[in-house]
């Protein structure tokens, strides 16, 4: 088993989590949750970003509005629908409660083997 594999799989798996977050803050350019994403270590590949948010979008935890920008084509940014904030509320729990579960299995004693 790759050790890569696993981590890849980790990433994959916050990722969409990741992304909510990034756009819960305000108005959020793809290519600017990219370069977060990336200096995380979250994402490294474009074709990896779009797809998710087109997929959140269809979900309707996602919207857009096109603005002009002056370095070029317009702009799509993204912000959260109301269903969005509540999924995002929703993956905060989630996330509160794994990252406890992990840290108890991380820190509690050895168990000893039963006979």
């Amino acid at each position: 088993m790759k050790l890569e594999n696993t981590q890849v799989q980790m990433r994959k798996g916050i990722l969409e989590f990741c992304i909510l977050e990034i756009i819960a803050r305000g108005e959020a350019y793809a290519s600017d949750m990219l370069e977060e994403l990336t200096s995380a270590r979250m994402i490294v590949v474009e074709g990896t970003l779009y797809p998710l948010l087109t997929r959140l979008k269809n979900a309707a935890l996602l919207d857009y509005v096109w603005k002009e920008s002056t370095s070029g084509p317009p702009r799509k940014y993204y912000t959260l629908t109301d269903a969005g904030r509540e999924f995002l509320a929703e993956l905060r729990d989630t996330w509160e409660e794994m990252a406890a579960s992990v840290g108890i299995i991380r820190h509690s004693a050895p168990t000893k083997p039963t006979a």
